[in-house]
């Protein structure tokens, strides 16, 4: 390690002539009343006009001539605070803020600096406040991060009640989600109707959609960071809500009082336990349930060092009176550790593991037959983070991923005449280096360059095939263990601009490719607990695409309204669909039914945020195409992409009635999915077979709902407070399509009709929420 850190030295970090002229001032910047550190924290020096932010972990570091300052410390929601600095040597200082009571004339929405959104080089990125989060009307009344992401521009839900979201285009594999920086493979709760995030475990949330900086790699279309919370490591703390399905509970509290914390926070439906009270025997006998639990821990070993270990656990069970039955569910676990080499470099080393699985078992008196498939990874990530000078913050690391693939398997007992077969398990190796500075050329313009070099290894052992145009197999090759089936490489440069026009109005741009090496198979589009994970291979090529956008950035009424207008450009190569009536469960020839081919994606994005206020709340309407092309499909054609939805409108709005009340709504309207419909029937021997012509062409109804919810919250002396949530979700009662059916009309059996499934009309919910 010692021999990467002094090379990247020699050839990356230049020398620093003025050294001795200038000093540095660096620590770290916390919540004072649980310890919780600050991610995006401002830091200003008004006599030298010059700044920094907090990064993941609330550390700070800002190099300065040497001189007498008043460093001013801000983040929004808590009081601001200026300390006094003689700088004549480097200095290390650590600062508490301390919450704001929300008034109603001032109600505080983001985390960031008044105008971070126009300074910045950051384009096409949103950060969520959880406060805010917890006051939207969902379904069920469970606050969900998925849900409110899904209300941004250029982000698009995967269908009703959905977890899953499409981003500029691209398909929901096509998003890495991180929590506490191990990959989540599968988001959805009881099949997409809730996530895996819980809002009450959950500090910060940032999605990226473009402009992404070169520490990410994987996936084409977007990123979506989570960051748990530490744990309180100032004092005991017990809070949870008890809903309609579900019920949730925290515990969270010091290890050692001001240098490590802890925090554990679970939660589980219970519809299942209403169906035991059913005197129907299949109802009684029929599992239904979710549970997660999340866990974090950390501990300060001294001033230059911090260590951090979280993890996750969800599951869902679906037992349907002891005949069939469906488990899927996530496992993450994350050891850190920071190290502060000095005051202006600092490390973080991370071990992550991540495993995702599902299995279906179908039971009967003399009969048991279980199918199974997963992924499993384990990571080691090094990221270092050089605060050079206030004009130029260089980071740069290495990440290795080692990926286990299962496709699948099949075991029958007993009384049956299926046969039992397991399909070969696959393994490769996925590995990035990056490096990226921030720079500041002038007052007025500011641009964060960088360049990230993916490798993707498959390795043995396994018989590896090649097929034909129909599917038919030519050739085979076999593999020993860990031997090299196949190598790629991708270079993708990542680039972004900003131009200050004023102090509250800027131009941004950015460039950006991505490969992705590991690719999802769905028959659906919504993130089937079921869907099978897929390795680059010889035949299967990895998955590339260049965005282009340009925004420009507009702030008024000091601040307080933030606008914005973003377009953008993607092509997208090397993506996969299906043959015709192609077959993926358990084929161990799968590859064989797959197509490949291109698709371009564009847009116009727009936003409008109010951020103060009594109302507070936004905007966003998106415009845009999404289009695909196939040799084998439509003939050669440019078609439209399940997810391509022209138009889509977000209206959030947030009003704070009173210190107890808290009111909010959303509506939300889109096209109609792109949907493959059959043209026509013909007729066999007396049964009618429907004939399809063009994929995708034609639209599933437009979509619109409306959701309302009210808070009424009480605070009582020592942290302690108690709410009452009450939400309406589809309050006109719309009746969604959530599938379209064609059958013979019963009037006229000689005609088809086609008959609308809607999963939900008007839901109402109440949820309980407490802390002490």
């Amino acid at each position: 390690m010692r021999y990467i850190i002094s090379f990247l030295f020699v050839f990356i970090i230049p020398l620093q002539a003025q050294a001795q002229l200038r000093y540095t001032l660096n620590g770290s910047v916390r919540d004072s009343l649980t310890g919780e550190s600050l991610i995006g924290a401002y830091i200003s020096v008004p006599e030298n006009h010059s700044g920094c932010v907090t990064n993941a972990y609330g550390f700070y570091s800002l190099t300065l001539p040497s001189g007498n300052y008043n460093v001013r410390f801000e983040y929004l929601g808590y009081l601001s605070k200026t300390v006094a600095v003689s700088l004549t040597t480097t200095i290390s200082l650590n600062v508490d803020l301390k919450p704001k009571t929300i008034s109603l004339t001032e109600v505080v929405v983001s985390g960031e600096m008044s105008n971070h959104n126009v300074t910045s080089t950051e384009m096409s990125t949103q950060k969520l406040n959880i406060k805010e989060i917890k006051s939207l009307p969902v379904l069920f009344g469970e606050q969900d991060i998925l849900k409110t992401i899904q209300l941004l521009p250029g982000v698009k839900s995967a269908g009703e009640g959905n977890s899953g979201f499409y981003v500029r285009g691209g398909t929901t594999d096509q998003n890495l989600v991180l929590l506490d920086e191990a990959p989540v493979y599968n988001t959805s709760h009881l099949l997409g109707f809730f996530s895996i995030f819980n809002s009450d475990a959950i500090k910060d949330v940032t999605v990226i959609k473009g402009g992404i900086p070169a520490e990410y790699g994987g996936r084409l279309s977007s990123v979506v960071d989570v960051r748990m919370n530490d744990g309180n490591d100032r004092q005991f703390g017990v809070s949870g809500g008890i809903g309609v399905i579900s019920s949730r509970l925290t515990v969270q509290g010091p290890i050692v009082k001001n240098k490590g914390s802890f925090i554990i926070s679970a939660r589980r439906t219970y519809a299942d336990l209403f169906l035991k009270l059913s005197k129907d025997t299949n109802q009684n006998r029929t599992s239904l349930y979710f549970y997660d639990l999340n866990l974090k821990a950390n501990y300060n070993l001294g001033s230059k060092d911090h260590i951090y270990l979280s993890g996750y656990l969800g599951r869902d069970v679906f037992n349907f009176a002891q005949r069939f039955g469906i488990n899927w569910g996530n496992k993450t676990a994350t050891v850190r550790w920071n190290h502060l080499f000095s005051s202006k470099l600092f490390q973080n080393t991370s071990l992550i593991f991540s495993d995702y699985n599902y299995q279906i078992s179908l039971q009967g008196a003399n009969r048991n037959v279980q199918i199974t498939s997963g992924i499993r990874d384990f990571s080691l990530k090094e990221d270092f983070q050089y605060y050079k000078n206030p004009e130029n913050s260089l980071k740069f690391g290495f990440n290795t991923t080692y990926h286990k693939f299962f496709p699948g398997s099949l075991i029958a007992s007993g009384d049956t005449s299926v046969n039992s077969r397991i399909l070969q398990s696959k393994q490769a190796l996925e590995s990035g280096i990056y490096f990226s500075n921030e720079q500041s050329l002038t007052p007025l313009l500011k641009i964060n360059y960088g360049l990230r070099v993916s490798m993707f290894s498959l390795l043995g052992p396994g018989t590896f095939y090649r097929y034909d145009s129909e599917g038919f197999k030519t050739d085979s090759s076999v593999y020993l263990n860990s031997a090299l089936v196949k190598t790629y490489f991708g270079f993708e440069p990542r680039f972004s601009v900003n131009y200050l026009l004023t102090e509250t109005s800027s131009l941004k741009a950015s460039y950006t490719r991505l490969y992705q090496y590991i690719h999802l198979l769905s028959n659906t589009t919504s993130g089937n607990p079921t869907d099978l994970w897929l390795p680059t291979s010889q035949i299967v090529k990895p998955q590339y695409a260049d965005q282009w956008a340009l925004g420009y950035f507009r702030n008024f009424a000091n601040n307080n309204y933030e606008t914005s207008v973003e377009v953008y450009y993607k092509p997208m190569y090397n993506l996969i669909d299906y043959k015709k009536e192609a077959d993926i469960v358990l084929n161990p020839n799968v590859e064989s039914q797959l197509v490949f081919g291109k698709g371009f994606a564009y847009g116009a994005e727009f936003f409008i945020k109010k951020k103060e206020g009594k109302l507070t709340g936004w905007i966003s309407y998106t415009l845009s195409r999404t289009l695909r092309k196939f040799t084998e499909i439509n003939k050669g054609a440019s078609y439209p992409a399940k997810q391509d939805r022209i138009h889509d409108i977000a209206l959030v709005g947030i009003f704070h009635a009173s210190e107890r009340w808290t009111l909010a709504s959303t509506w939300v309207f889109s096209t109609g999915d792109a949907v493959t419909f059959p043209s026509g029937i013909y007729r066999v021997n007396g049964t009618d077979i429907p004939f399809y012509t063009d994929r995708n062409g034609y639209r599933m109804p437009d979509y619109h709902r409306l959701d309302f919810s009210a808070t009424n919250t009480k605070k009582f002396k020592g942290n302690r407070e108690r709410s009452w949530n009450f939400s309406i979700y589809n309050v006109y009662a719309r009746k969604n399509a959530y599938a379209i059916n064609f059958q013979p009309d019963p009037n006229d059996p000689s005609k088809t009709q086609a008959v609308r499934l809607s999963l939900f009309s008007i839901i109402p919910a109440v949820t309980y929420n407490f802390k002490f």
